[in-house]
């Protein structure tokens, strides 16, 4: 069967399932993990041509419900009832998706900032315009052409020490062909911000505030996401590395607060 990879980490509260943005792996949440089992039961996955998950050649998997479909499977094989999800930039758009078309399985969600779960159709088009030469362009330059991409974590300059060397480690499993078709099929799909004012569940935004671009996404989400929460933190688009502590207790209190 073609799944996501996951694994789950043994800890102490409610499952917890946790998905990365481009370019990024289960390295995303190292220095999240020991406090998050304090107070969760981790469950953290790789999505397509990520880390350790396949990448099918297959355009139908690329598809943002088969994602959801994805997320319902690990919840199923974990044999969690309910539980609470976290999406990393990229990540939130499966998890955001999810939680509109499974509330009675959410908890409570979380997600970081995300232009791509709430960038508006006029700006999704924008940001796509060119995605079939952006494919292109990554399956014929392989491993080499990823790294000129200004997302690779090889550019990270704000991560604190040893960070970015945790993210290296798992940057050559990238895999070029199964990104490219991520942006090809699933990029420009990816969006809920028509969707999002249907939200049900309770959200809580941990925002990096040093992140300009995501600011009109925020108030995006602010304006549409009924009852939306949101705790702001001193760091920008990985917030949840560039401020672990500050990311840590604001999921620490929004998942004591829903359980």
């Amino acid at each position: 069967m073609t799944q996501f990879y996951y694994e789950v980490h043994e800890g102490n509260g409610p499952f917890l399932f946790l998905l990365h943005g481009m370019l990024s792996s289960r390295a995303q949440w190292l220095r999240n993990l020991d406090t998050l089992k304090q107070f969760s039961t981790p469950v953290i996955a790789e999505f397509w041509g990520h880390g350790r998950s396949p990448s099918p050649e297959d355009p139908a998997y690329y598809d943002p419900m088969q994602y959801v479909a994805q997320i319902e499977n690990i919840r199923k094989a974990v044999g969690a009832e309910r539980w609470f999800l976290c999406g990393q930039s990229f990540g939130a758009t499966a998890t955001l998706r999810y939680s509109l078309h499974y509330p009675e399985r959410v908890m409570g969600q979380i997600f970081t900032n995300s232009t791509s779960a709430l960038a508006t159709n006029e700006v999704t088009k924008e940001l796509y315009r060119d995605v079939n030469k952006l494919a292109q362009k990554l399956e014929s330059g392989g491993p080499e052409g990823l790294k000129k991409m200004r997302i690779h974590p090889i550019h990270a300059k704000r991560l604190p020490p040893g960070a970015q060397e945790e993210l290296l480690e798992d940057a050559p499993l990238l895999n070029p062909s199964g990104i490219a078709r991520v942006f090809k099929y699933t990029s420009p799909h990816a969006s809920v911000a028509d969707e999002v004012s249907a939200t049900t569940v309770p959200t809580l935004l941990v925002a990096g505030e040093q992140e300009d671009r995501f600011t009109p996404h925020r108030e995006y989400g602010e304006k549409h996401i009924r009852g939306l929460e949101v705790v702001g933190a001193d760091g920008g688009h990985a917030i949840n590395i560039e401020a672990p502590d500050a990311f840590n207790q604001a999921v620490r209190d929004f998942i004591a607060r829903n359980s």
